[in-house]
């Protein structure tokens, strides 16, 4: 019988076999679903599943929607606006709505799949975030999901930009002057943007191929990128219940609560918008930032800058994003952990300040949320609109600080009660007497996850200075004298 070497195959070098198992198991470790956190898991899921709701229902209304802005005269079923000029999409979303049926069923979920997408990718980075599930293995992710959440904000936005009512319009208005706030290329931006002087007669096309298009395919890629599939495949398909759950639930909210009544605020017209009116909530937080932010303008060379829309409208949103996409690095600042150098020895993060630093920028976002609504704020509790607004100005500065801050006792206070618990046990309220006529109140270990390795020597240490519960130092019943109704717990 020949040998390997004698057929021509050298024999396999112990060097490389070891880079060959090492690389596959890189890969498999690559592929393997992340089983960590069952929650993280299922707000994924529940995006994915939005977007493909979101997906079917768009393709569903393309052939009903005409994405032009020629004139034309009304005259449909919606007799409140017949007759009104309007544009041809204006026109389009109106007969959807009213003349096809199902319409404006299709129209609903398609919207509400929108804004649910957009909030199961937020509920996804906090949830990873405060678990601190963002670096090494996690850090890919953390970054797609991150990327995703401005990019299915876009998505979103634009979606409610096509109909040419009176929101869209405003929308548009705002981004005309956020855009024109921008130093040297703001003009041009805008008459790339929109073909000609705002609002012009490209602006429905142009933003219609990059909704339907571009976005859905980008976002759709990311998607496809953070999903990480098993090795081991079943033997066969198990439906996954949040699918069902995900398409009931938007078909209700679609059913049954209104989003986006176009028909009541009537086709756009320049230099009008209906009071009251503000974006869908993930926009929420840029309109109250461009609501409450002084009216600065400074000139810079001759020509004027303007502060007061420049910052809110494009400074706060890309401070944020990037924020997030960098935080990874700078968790380990923040928290204060430190590898070993040297003889030092590694120093433990403290995860209460990742924790604070999260609560305080949910607190920045929330108030900058509210004060999108400062106007109706105002009208409901009848105070003065300006007062509304100072308000919300100190709330915006002082409310992160002071979030950080008592997050942080209350965060040490909760985990330095863990930690006794874990050393002591819990109190149960009953009472013995040694032979020394001393009295010991009894406690009862703690079942819970395993402490670090610190607290772990440290509960050892103490548990071994202290005598045992029931040994002969501390007997099971109470000494002649001592109250029995203390010891039975009654």
């Amino acid at each position: 019988m020949k040998t390997p070497a004698a057929q021509g195959h050298r024999p396999a070098d112990p060097g490389e076999q070891s880079l060959i198992v090492a690389a596959v198991r890189r890969v498999r470790d690559s592929l393997r679903p992340d089983p960590g956190d069952w929650w993280a898991v299922v707000f994924g899921r529940i995006a994915v599943y939005s977007f493909a709701v979101a997906a079917v229902t768009g393709v569903m209304l393309l052939p009903f929607f005409r994405p032009s802005m020629a004139t034309v005269v009304y005259h449909g079923s919606y007799s409140k606006l017949d007759g009104l000029p309007m544009s041809q999409a204006y026109q389009s979303v109106l007969a959807t709505s009213f003349d096809v049926h199902g319409g404006l069923l299709i129209r609903q979920v398609h919207h509400w799949s929108a804004d649910v997408f957009v909030a199961a990718i937020c509920l996804r980075l906090l949830r990873a975030f405060f678990r601190g599930q963002f670096s090494g293995r996690s850090l890919p992710g953390w970054l797609v999901w991150v990327t995703l959440l401005p990019l299915g904000m876009l998505t979103a936005y634009t979606g409610t930009l096509l109909p040419d009512d009176g929101l869209s319009g405003g929308s548009l208005s705002v981004i005309t002057g956020v855009l024109l706030s921008v130093p040297l290329i703001g003009t041009h931006l805008v008459g790339w943007i929109f073909g000609g002087a705002p609002p012009g007669h490209e602006i429905i096309v142009r933003d219609y191929w990059v909704h339907i298009l571009v976005l859905p395919a980008l976002a759709g890629g990311l998607l496809l990128l953070s999903f990480r599939p098993s090795l081991r495949w079943a033997r066969w398909a198990r439906p996954d219940p949040l699918l069902p759950f995900t398409c009931a639930a938007l078909v209700l909210l679609g059913a049954f609560a209104q989003i986006n009544p176009v028909w009541l605020i009537g086709p756009y017209q320049p230099g009008s918008i209906s009071a009251g009116s503000a974006p869908d909530w993930y926009m929420a937080f840029l309109d109250g930032a461009l609501r409450i932010m002084p009216a600065w303008e400074v000139s810079v060379a001759g020509h004027p800058l303007s502060l007061g829309v420049l910052i809110p409208g494009l400074v706060v949103a890309g401070l944020f994003f990037t924020f997030l996409a960098a935080y990874p690095r700078l968790d380990r600042r923040i928290s204060g952990g430190r590898p070993p150098r040297g003889l030092l020895p590694p120093k433990p993060a403290d995860p209460a300040n990742r924790v604070a630093v999260g609560v305080a920028g949910i607190t920045f976002y929330g108030l900058l949320w509210a004060a999108s609504a400062n106007d109706e704020i105002a009208d409901h509790l009848h105070i003065d609109l300006y007062t509304v607004t100072w308000i919300f100005r100190v709330l915006v500065l002082v409310g992160p600080v002071l979030a950080f801050l008592i997050t942080r006792v209350i965060y040490h206070w909760l985990a330095d009660r863990r930690r006794d618990e874990e050393l002591h046990g819990w109190e149960t309220g009953r009472i013995v007497m040694n032979p020394q006529g001393g009295f010991t109140e009894i406690h009862e270990p703690v079942h819970r996850t395993a402490l670090p390795a610190v607290d772990r020597l440290e509960t050892t240490t103490v548990a071994a200075r202290q005598p045992a519960l029931h040994g002969p130092d501390i007997p099971a019943e109470p000494m002649p004298g001592a109250d029995r109704g203390s010891h039975d717990g009654s």
